[in-house]
């Protein structure tokens, strides 16, 4: 669109994950409207993961721009900042309790999502609207065709539809790639009464045990729940012979962890759901376009990284950024997208540096005792 234009603004926001819905609030919020075309055919479909730590400096200022900060206080599970790191044979390393006073409180993703959904008016969200292809019109416009052969043209196109953005060619080359490591998700239930011996190891927030190229790691949820990730460093290959509908492909993956503690294997072995393979795929930690008329990307389209707590805060401080951006910035969109990845190139930078040197404290040759070296050095600092 022209650099400037006295036209109301409306915003096509792609995807209604945690930054899409986040941008859409605070626009609202400041009387601009937006429109949220996602896939899913309602909030509810699939499940919405697990627990989530928010931070003080990115989640937790982007849910007070969009007026929610009370209401995210409202989900927060006390006690879940506890952590513990046990060695393979379940001897404790480290037991750091949650006395309160950490910047980093839990709550449950699909919760969290709720409250932004509901924060919206009717309407905002389009479900059911799965991309097939973006085009661009010329003069900063774009169209897009969704897969019931429906189409939408749009003078300001966001991408928020993650790792694998139908948005991101607009701007970019960039696909994402295989890490090396794959982890391996799993559930059990009401484990203090049918687990107690898992449910013990875990404790009462996250737990660790780690190896080289390998580990186990699994948050305590509501109601007893022990949300698990295995996390093996192996090729594609190996995960591609492994069929999770047959019984042995569990314990193809536990024979990996062969002579670890059983209250540490049976995370695994015991689970109460499928194992659901999660490959980490990453783009490059310095990702980033040149200005493109009319469409902007934020969150895993912008910066898919290895996970490392980051992911879904960096997203919604994206969408309050960009949302700020526009704002401030009143019929002069070019500005405002430009002002925005100016700002968001090198914070997402710096955070997918820390996110690989994190990985690497956790998997490479010197843990456990790098990651425990690393959050015992924290909690003295604290």
């Amino acid at each position: 669109m022209n650099a400037t234009n006295t036209a109301p603004l409306h915003v096509t926001i792609v995807g209604a994950g945690l930054g899409g819905l986040t941008l859409a609030r605070i626009l609202h919020v400041n009387g601009v409207s937006a429109t949220v075309y996602e896939a899913e055919t309602s909030p509810t479909v699939r499940s919405q993961g697990g627990l989530l730590d928010i931070h003080e400096h990115n989640g937790q200022p982007a849910l007070a721009a969009a007026g929610l900060f009370d209401a995210f206080r409202s989900l927060i599970l006390h006690g879940h900042q506890a952590t513990r790191g046990l060695a393979e044979d379940g001897t404790v390393l480290i037991d750091h309790p949650d006395d309160g006073t950490g910047g980093r409180p839990e709550v449950q993703r699909g919760e969290l999502r709720r409250i932004l959904l509901a924060s919206l008016p009717e309407g905002t969200v389009r479900w059911g609207h799965k991309v097939a292809a973006v085009r661009p019109l010329g003069g900063g416009r774009h169209e897009i065709a969704f897969v019931d052969g429906t189409t939408t043209a749009t003078d300001l196109l966001v991408g928020a539809d993650g790792a694998w953005s139908r948005v991101r060619p607009l701007v970019s080359d960039a696909v994402p790639v295989y890490t090396g490591t794959t982890y391996v998700e799993t559930y059990l239930h009401d484990a203090d009464t049918r687990h107690p011996a898992s449910a013990k190891a875990v404790g009462g927030g996250s737990m660790f045990a780690l190896a080289p190229g390998k580990g186990i790691s699994a948050h305590r949820e509501t109601r007893g729940t022990l949300h698990t990730y295995a996390a093996l460093t192996k090729p594609r290959e190996w995960f591609d012979a492994v069929d999770l509908a047959e019984p042995a492909a569990v314990a193809r993956i536990a024979a990996e962890f062969a002579g670890w503690a059983p209250e540490l294997t049976a995370l695994i072995t015991d689970a109460d759901t499928p194992p659901v393979l999660r490959p980490l795929h990453t783009l490059p930690a310095d990702h980033r376009w040149e200005r493109v008329p009319g469409v902007t990307l934020i969150g895993d389209a912008a910066h898919l990284m290895i996970p490392s707590g980051e992911g879904a805060n960096l997203a919604m401080y994206d969408g309050a950024e960009l949302a700020r951006a526009l704002v401030e910035h009143p019929g002069d969109v070019e500005a405002a997208l430009a002002a925005h990845e100016r700002e968001m190139f090198p914070r997402s930078a710096a955070e997918a540096a820390e996110a690989d040197r994190l990985h690497e404290i956790m998997y490479g040759p010197g843990t456990p005792h790098s990651l425990v070296n690393l959050l015992a050095g924290h909690i003295q600092g604290a």
